[in-house]
């Protein structure tokens, strides 16, 4: 049997990879605000459920009369998917795309879309190997401001971020204040809380340099009552806006692509505080936790504290005895 041998991509094609990789990300521009407009960022692990979060309470706030618009900036674009009952709408990159190779400008009705009072769309990213979110995400940006985004006339402005990736791009509400709070999506595990740790820490040193966004709370979501992330919430200095159970009815539904933020919900009422408590929410300073820290909210068998750092040697490395070399190096007397 024969194998095809794997296809190498041209030179001239990964000098072009490296050269947009290389690149600095234009700069956003950014005006004056027209109508106050609370423009809050979510942040969290990939798989958390920040999404889940977000499309729930998006519509709990347009069921209380409140103008929402929902913008997804994860390249999964799973924001709105669930929004919309598990069907997904044309992200602002792909329909930005389209329209330049047709020679056409691309209109609002083209990239949002509504239900039941809430306006969503979702920027988008590149397929793997061809592109960089960040670059991705600051792309649609630019077309979002050319299509009049701060003369929009919303109430809450909700900003869906992947906060495991740390490039340019996904920092860009806190780096260039295009929000004024920041919410982070956790659960009791110790990587999810690892990048709410390094969300805070953004905010501080961006606040280090005269930003003013803050983190104005935390949703604890899948909560199993251990207490690490609250732990650390009172440690960082942050308010536990909502503590979302895990439950298997929420579990099912969120996988069928149903909302439960619904005023007749059961799980109504959750939402309702969710949506007041990040209403009343005060942007905060937090104080990061460093990884010592970190690591003592959990036990020390979860998390293997008592290991100890042994030294490699030459032989473990070649399977020979380490053996001292002269120098070739010449070494003249001083003067």
């Amino acid at each position: 049997m024969t194998t095809s041998a794997p296809q190498v991509q041209p030179a001239s094609y990964m000098a072009q990879l490296r050269q947009e990789a290389a690149q600095e990300p234009h700069p956003v521009v950014t005006s004056e605000v027209t109508k106050e407009t609370q423009i809050i960022a979510i942040y969290g692990k990939g798989g958390i459920g920040k999404s889940f979060t977000l499309a729930n309470l998006s519509y709990m706030m347009a069921q209380q009369g409140k103008k929402v618009l929902l913008i997804g900036c994860d390249p999964k674009s799973d924001t709105t998917s669930l929004l919309f009952g598990g069907r997904a709408c044309p992200t602002i990159i792909e329909t930005s795309s389209k329209k330049k190779l047709a020679g056409e400008p691309v209109a609002i009705g083209d990239v949002c879309f509504k239900r039941d009072g809430v306006y969503a769309m979702e920027l988008g990213g590149p397929e793997v190997g061809r592109g960089c979110g960040g670059r991705g995400i600051i792309h649609g940006f630019e077309l979002l401001e050319k299509l009049g985004f701060h003369e929009w006339g919303f109430d809450y402005v909700l900003l869906d971020f992947l906060g495991d990736v740390v490039c340019g791009g996904f920092g860009l509400p806190i780096a260039r204040d295009m929000c004024q709070k920041v919410i982070v999506v956790a659960s009791n595990d110790l990587q999810s809380l690892y990048v709410a740790n390094n969300v805070c820490s953004a905010v501080e040193y961006f606040r280090k340099l005269g930003g003013n966004v803050g983190v104005a709370g935390m949703v604890i979501n899948r909560d199993d009552g251990t207490g690490e992330a609250k732990a650390f919430a009172e440690q960082v200095g942050i308010p536990v806006l909502s503590v979302i159970p895990a439950d298997d009815d929420i579990r099912r539904k969120s996988a069928s692509y149903e909302i439960i933020g619904r005023p007749d919900s059961v799980w109504g009422p959750m939402f309702a505080e969710l949506a007041e408590n990040v209403h009343n929410s005060t942007p905060m300073r937090p104080s990061p936790l460093t990884q010592d820290a970190l690591l003592g909210l959990f036990s020390a068998a979860s998390v293997g504290r008592d290991v100890v750092l042994e030294p490699a040697t030459e032989f473990d490395m070649c399977g020979k005895t380490e053996s001292t070399k002269p120098s070739l190096e010449v070494v003249y007397d001083e003067v």
